[in-house]
Order: C-alpha cells, then structure tokens, then sequence
C-alpha cells in the first residue's frame, strides 16, 4: 500500500497546527497509522517554491489558490509546517534506527541526534545540574533525560520532598524523567544509557573529602567501564 498525506492531518499534530495557522484541520490521520509505516519519505518542498506552484495553478485554481496563499498558505504557516513534517520523519528514521539496533542486538550508538542524561538525586544542588543540562540540550537541540536511580537511600521524608520538586522542575525544562531502580547508581546509568543510545552524560560533584571522595572516584570509574562510548560531563555542585 502506498500513500501520500500532508503533516497538518497526523492526528496529535493538529491542535499545534491550529495554533500556528489559526485553521482547525478536520480531516485528520490517527498516529498508529504513521508509526505501522514501513518506509516514510518526505516531499520536501520549499515555501517559496509551494507558493509559486499555487500561483500557476498546478494545486487549486486560480481564484482559489489566492485566498489560499492568503490564509493557510503563508509564508509563515509553511516553514512552520515544514519544520513539522521534517522533525516527524526524524522521530521516524530515529525509532527505525532503535529497532535496527535491537534486532541486531548492537549496543553501538549510531543515531544522529544528541541525547543528554543528567543522572540526579534527591539533594537540592541537583536542580543546578538539571539546569545546566537544559542549556546544553537548547544549544544543540538534544533530546534531554533526567534520570533517578532509586538505590533505596531516599526514604526520609525530606528527601522525598526534594526529590518530587527536582523532578517537577525537571519537567517545567522539557526533560523526560526515568525513575529506574538499581543496586548502584553506576550499574544503572549505564544500563539506561544503553538502553537510550545517550550520548553525553551529565553528573555532579558535591563528595570532594576523604572516604565521600573515594566512593564518588569509584563510582564514576564503574559507570566508565560498564557503559557504552559515551561522553561524560563532571559538573561541581555544593553538598546538600
């Protein structure tokens, strides 16, 4: 079966295409319907080169094409459009990468796109960590993670406290929270990093005296050797 269909009809894309083009797409396409595809191609198409096939006529007549040039069809609304369909086919070629990997069962990261973890724990510095590694994403447009490993170490009221606001404020930044539990914080970190395909990691440094230090050296030199190739970030934060 082939098929052909514009972006503004993906089904969980339309409230964002009314509020970009002010039109309320009624025609839609359900998102399982994109995610079965075996292959998907992108058309790609300029604005300017849109517009002026409208003009000549080659998509609606005349006097149709001009309202819609005037409308739904501006400039504007197209490189929005544009950059729509181009990051869906991106999420596409993405997750049929993901699959590659697993049925060949290679832990070698192949993708094209950043991806940033930053590892936290229920003390409060961990919110600086979380910032920092928002900045990064924004600057390289990475998917961001923030991760929580549950070690069994935050049980006290206080800390659950914390905790629950570190990953409220990691949401507000746009990260997707993993909450994975783990007999230690370097054994699953590198597992999610595996599992993930991340490619920069982000950890804090708070633990800079006698025994803290060495348990934090050890720890960092653990996660180095379990995990795949990947880029590691030691950001200094103050202890709780």
């Amino acid at each position: 079966v082939l098929s052909t269909m514009n972006v503004q009809h993906i089904e969980s894309l339309t409230p964002l295409v009314q509020r970009i083009t002010g039109v309320q797409v009624r025609e839609t396409v359900p998102d399982w319907v994109i995610q079965r595809a075996g292959e998907i191609v992108m058309a790609d198409l300029t604005p300017e080169a849109l517009q002026t096939r409208m003009r000549r006529g080659d998509i609606y007549p005349a006097e149709r094409a001009e309202r819609a040039l005037g409308n739904f069809f501006r400039r504007g609304n197209l490189i929005a459009l544009r950059e729509l369909a181009l990051r869906q086919v991106a999420q596409a070629v993405d997750k049929t990468l993901e699959s590659y990997l697993a049925k060949e069962h290679l832990e070698r990261n192949l993708g094209v796109r950043e991806r940033i973890a930053v590892g936290i724990s229920s003390n409060p510095a961990a919110q600086y960590l979380i910032a920092r590694g928002a900045r990064m994403s924004q600057a390289i447009d990475a998917e961001f993670f923030v991760v929580y490993v549950d070690i069994g170490t935050d049980s006290a009221p206080q800390d659950r406290q914390s905790l629950s606001e570190n990953i409220r404020f990691a949401e507000n930044l746009g990260a997707t929270v993993a909450r994975v539990q783990g007999r230690s914080v370097a054994e699953a970190m590198a597992e999610f990093v595996r599992e993930k395909h991340i490619t920069q990691v982000v950890f804090g440094r708070s633990a800079s005296q006698g025994w803290r230090k060495y348990l934090y050296i050890s720890a960092i030199h653990k996660f180095l050797r379990d995990a795949p190739p990947v880029d590691v970030h030691i950001v200094t934060q103050e202890a709780k």
